[in-house]
C-alpha cells in the first residue's frame, strides 16, 4: 500500500500546517485502521516512507497483563476496503483540526496584547463574533464600548487580552475598551512611537467618550504632542475615527508632578498648582471662567487628570481660592484656630481668648482676672467675640480651603490596564 505525498503536501499547504505534522497525523490514522481490521494487532505503529510513500506496519500482540507476546511487520496491499478507508478519512480529519487548533493556540497566545484586525460575524445582545482570517476572536460584552454600533461585516481593530484553550479550540479575547488599545492605536499611526523617539507615558480612558494619553520624548528636537497630532491633525484624526468619535487630549508629560497635574488638565489653564505628597493629593487653582472646564462634564475631565497622574486633585476657582484663604485668616487672628487649620479649646469663663501677639510685645496672663489690666501692645487689635465658622473642619491643613467643590481621585471610575 502507498500514500500519495503530493496528496499530503497539498493538505499541509491548504491547513497552513508543516508536512511532517499533516504525515504524522495520517500515520496515527493508518495505524488506528490497522487495529480495528486485524484483531490479532492489539498495538501498531505505521511508518509511510517520505519519498515512496509505502506503508510499512509494526505491529504486536500482547497477553493479559501487557506483555509482548508476539510481533511482525505487515506491508498491507490497500487500505482494507471501505469500511477502513472512512476509519482513515474521519481520524485523520481529527487529527488536522486538532494540529490547527494547537498550531492557533500558539500563534496567538505570544499576542496578547497586540492590535488585532477582524469582520464581524456573529452579534448578539452579549457577544461579538470576529473572523481574523485564521481564527475566530471574541469580544465580550463586559469589553464593549456601549456608544458603539456592531453591524455584521463591519471592519474593525481590537486588543487582544487573553487566549484561553478549551474542548472546541483555542478561544481568543478582544477588548474595545481597554486603554491599550488606545496606545497601539497610536504606536500604528506615529512612526516616533514605533522608532522609540517618543514614548506613551500612561493612558486614562473612558471608552466611548474621552481619553488622555501623556507622552514624552528623548529628542528635544521633536514635539512629542505635535508628532501625534500628525500635520493638520491627520494622525490623531485617524485614530479617533477608529474610536467612534472617542474624544482625545494628548498632554506633554513631565517628571514634575506640579507641571504634570496642570498639563493633564488640558485644555483648562490653571493658575497655581499646590502640592502634599503625604496626602498624594494637588489642589489647583485656576481662573473663574475655566473652573467649568477643568472640571469637565460630570468631572470626567478631573477625573481622568487623576487618573493619568495617579494624584488626587482638587480644583478651585481664584475667587473661591482667595475667599476662603480670607475667612481662614481671619478665624487665625482671631484665636480660633491654630497654623494648621486645628480649633482651639475655648476659654473658660470670666477669662477673655489669648490673641497671639506679635514678638515685640507681651502676651497677656491666662488667668489674670477679668478687671485686671493686661500688658497688652498699644496697637492691639480691638476685642472680637469667639465665633467658630462652620466651614473650617478640624484636619483643614492651613493652606488647603475647606468645602472643595471639585475633586478626582485617582481610583474613580478607573479601569483595568494602562499603558505606560
Amino acid at each position: 500500500m502507498k500514500v500519495e505525498i503530493p496528496a499530503l503536501e497539498a493538505i499541509a499547504r491548504e491547513k497552513s500546517l508543516s508536512f511532517e505534522t499533516v504525515l504524522e497525523a495520517m500515520e496515527g490514522a493508518l495505524a488506528n485502521a490497522y487495529k480495528r481490521s486485524n484483531a490479532e494487532a492489539e498495538e501498531a505503529r505505521v511508518v509511510i516512507d517520505r519519498i515512496s510513500g509505502e506503508v510499512t506496519v509494526f505491529a504486536q500482540r500482547l497477553d493479559e497483563e501487557g506483555n509482548v507476546v508476539d510481533e511482525w511487520v505487515d506491508t498491507p496491499a490497500d487500505a482494507g476496503g471501505r469500511m477502513i478507508a472512512q476509519t482513515v478519512k474521519q481520524v485523520l480529519t481529527q487529527r488536522l483540526r486538532e494540529a490547527e487548533r494547537e498550531l492557533t493556540y500558539g500563534e496567538y497566545s505570544g499576542k496578547t496584547g497586540d492590535l488585532v484586525s477582524g469582520t464581524i460575524q456573529i452579534h448578539d445582545n452579549r457577544v461579538v463574533v470576529l473572523d481574523l482570517g485564521n481564527a475566530e476572536a471574541v469580544l465580550p460584552h463586559a469589553e464593549q464600548v456601549s456608544t458603539e454600533r456592531y453591524e455584521h461585516g463591519a471592519r474593525m481593530r481590537c486588543i487582544v487580552t487573553e487566549v484561553r484553550k478549551s474542548l472546541k479550540g483555542p478561544q481568543i479575547i478582544v477588548s474595545r475598551s481597554h486603554p491599550d488599545l488606545v496606545a497601539s492605536l497610536f504606536a500604528l499611526e506615529v512612526p516616533e512611537i514605533e522608532a522609540g523617539v517618543i514614548e506613551i507615558k500612561a493612558v486614562a480612558r473612558e471608552a466611548g467618550y474621552r481619553t488622555k494619553i501623556s507622552v514624552a520624548t528623548n529628542d528635544a528636537a521633536v514635539d512629542p504632542v505635535g508628532a501625534c497630532v500628525g500635520p493638520r491633525g491627520s494622525r490623531v484624526r485617524s485614530i479617533v475615527e477608529a474610536l467612534n468619535q472617542e474624544k482625545i487630549d494628548i498632554v506633554t508629560w513631565s517628571d514634575e508632578p506640579a507641571q504634570l497635574v496642570a498639563n493633564a488638565l488640558s485644555p483648562a489653564k490653571v493658575s497655581e498648582v499646590y502640592l502634599y505628597p503625604e496626602e498624594q493629593t494637588a489642589l489647583v487653582v485656576v481662573p473663574d471662567y475655566q473652573l467649568s472646564l477643568a472640571i469637565g462634564r460630570e468631572g470626567q475631565n478631573a477625573r481622568l487628570a487623576a487618573r493619568l497622574t495617579r494624584w488626587r486633585i482638587d480644583i478651585k476657582s481664584e475667587t473661591q481660592f482667595a475667599e476662603e484663604q480670607a475667612a481662614f485668616q481671619a478665624a487665625l487672628d482671631r484665636g480660633e484656630i491654630d497654623e494648621y487649620g486645628n480649633p482651639l479649646a475655648p476659654a473658660e469663663p470670666g477669662t477673655e481668648p489669648a490673641v497671639a501677639a506679635p514678638d515685640d510685645t507681651v502676651e497677656a496672663p491666662a488667668d489674670a482676672p477679668a478687671d485686671a489690666p493686661a500688658d497688652a501692645p498699644v496697637d492691639a487689635p480691638a476685642e472680637t467675640p469667639a465665633e467658630t465658622p462652620a466651614d473650617i473642619p478640624a484636619d483643614t491643613p492651613a493652606d488647603i480651603p475647606a468645602d472643595i467643590p471639585a475633586q478626582a481621585d485617582p481610583a474613580d471610575g478607573e479601569e483595568a490596564g494602562s499603558a505606560g
